[in-house]
C-alpha cells in the first residue's frame, strides 16, 4: 500500500489516478494519518434490454387486488382511493 501525503498527491495526482487504475493501494495522508484510499470506479455498464428474458417470471395475478383480510393485515384502510 503506497501512502502519500496531500502536497505529494497535488503534485502527483495523475500518477496516483494511474496506480489506481492498474489496482494498486494509494493513499493519501494527512499530517501521517490515512485521510482517503484512491480506488477504481467501476465503470457503469450500459443495461441490455432482455438480458434477464426467460430467468424472470411474474405471475399473471400479480397486479391483482389483494383480497379484503390482506388488505387489512397490511394496514389498509378502505378510504384510500384505488389506481386501477
Amino acid at each position: 500500500m503506497a501512502q502519500f501525503n496531500v502536497h505529494q498527491a497535488k503534485t502527483y495526482l495523475s500518477q496516483l489516478l494511474a496506480q489506481a487504475e492498474a489496482g494498486e493501494d494509494v493513499v493519501i495522508a494527512r499530517r501521517g494519518e490515512p485521510v482517503v484510499r484512491l480506488v477504481l470506479c467501476k465503470p457503469h455498464v450500459k443495461r441490455r434490454f432482455g438480458a434477464m428474458k426467460d430467468q424472470i417470471h411474474i405471475d399473471d395475478d400479480f397486479l391483482d387486488v389483494l383480497p379484503e383480510d390482506e388488505l387489512k393485515a397490511w394496514g389498509s384502510d378502505d378510504t384510500a382511493p384505488r389506481i386501477w
